[in-house]
């Protein structure tokens, strides 16, 4: 059973990372003697300026965030953010969208497309997530977000994955129980790539197929369960479907299975939004604005935290195939939204 953290996230109320960064590593090496993998060790910033940033050498392997920022904050930073890096963010549009949020996108889209990879729209974000770019600061400490799909490996059916998660999720706070600045676990199911790693490959192991999945009550299941038994919870706990992170979810999309009507169906009664979903360069900004202000409209009303992350290369039109040359993002035949 491979036991992965996708996310290993320092939450900082002033720009240092040397300290941070040692803390981070101790905390590795523990968890690596329990047998578990971490992926990526992140920090999250409490609203630091980007240039702050620039002071201090950091691993390229590091990955920052500066958090939630308001629409004045954003145009304010985003000359810096388009040469940022691997530093993240997110804009809040809890209150409501207008055609001035969408520009935000399109001008990244136009100027340093690969930075679509880095930024979101969030409508009632929860803190201390330790998902970029998602996460934002409330107090200092440190979260954990595992992949749990690669637990699904060798279970038979949805019941023993829950429980293999359950047993992980434990394990984890025990191991770190003597930690004071543990904040706790994010338990958000984060796919990625294909096989093991998919979701979408478990669910087809399930079902047959991703279709007739979604018209049954796998998906309620699993995000109840991971509300209900979290046992030091944080963040957004909900179910992650990132377009192209998932490569088999990608595949659906690409054969028109995974539209964002669907997405958002499942995005509103188990999911956190929309995630890595495709743009062509000549999508429609109007349309582009009704969805975001569907999404405002849906997280207010049912008071659920929700985000969009849009994708682009900068390049491809809609009809043809992206080039992202990001490994983390399967190229795909992009649709209109």
């Amino acid at each position: 059973m491979k036991k992965i953290i996708r996310s290993l996230c320092w939450f900082v109320e002033v720009p240092e990372i040397t300290g941070v960064l040692a803390q981070l590593n101790e905390i590795e090496t523990k968890l690596s003697e329990y047998g578990y993998l971490v992926q990526t060790k992140r920090v999250c910033f409490n609203k630091t300026r980007i240039d702050a940033l620039r002071r201090w050498e950091k691993p390229d392997s590091l990955y920052l965030s500066i958090g939630t920022l308001d629409f004045e904050s954003v145009a304010e930073q985003l000359a810096d953010f388009l040469h940022a890096g691997n530093v993240s963010l997110n804009l809040d549009l809890t209150e409501g969208v207008a055609a001035h949020h969408v520009d935000v996108l399109l001008r990244i889209i136009k100027e340093a497309p690969a930075k679509t990879f880095n930024f979101t729209y969030t409508f009632h974000n929860r803190p201390s997530s330790p998902f970029f770019p998602s996460a934002t600061f409330d107090q200092p400490g440190f979260a954990i977000g595992l992949q749990p799909t690669d637990l699904a490996e060798e279970c038979p059916d949805l019941t023993a994955w829950l429980s293999a998660m359950e047993a992980v999720w434990l394990e984890i706070c025990e191991i770190l129980d003597d930690n004071q600045h543990f904040l706790g676990i994010d338990t958000s199911i984060a796919p990625l790539f294909r096989d093991e790693s998919s979701l979408v490959h478990f669910v087809k192991r399930l079902y047959g197929n991703f279709s007739k999945a979604v018209t049954t009550d796998f998906f309620i299941r699993i995000t109840a369960f991971l509300s209900k038994r979290n046992p030091k919870p944080v963040g957004l706990c909900g179910l992650m479907l990132p377009c192209l992170e998932d490569f088999e979810l990608a595949e659906e999309y690409e054969a028109g299975r995974f539209s964002i009507e669907r997405n958002l169906f499942l995005a509103l009664h188990s999911g956190l939004g929309i995630d890595t979903y495709p743009l062509g360069i000549d999508e429609n900004p109007e349309r582009i604005l009704q969805v975001l202000c569907l999404l405002q409209k849906l997280s207010a009303k049912y008071k659920k935290p929700l985000s969009a992350r849009f994708v682009s290369d900068g390049r491809t039109k809609i009809g043809a195939v992206s080039d992202f040359q990001n490994p983390y993002l399967k190229d795909v035949m992009i649709r209109p939204l």
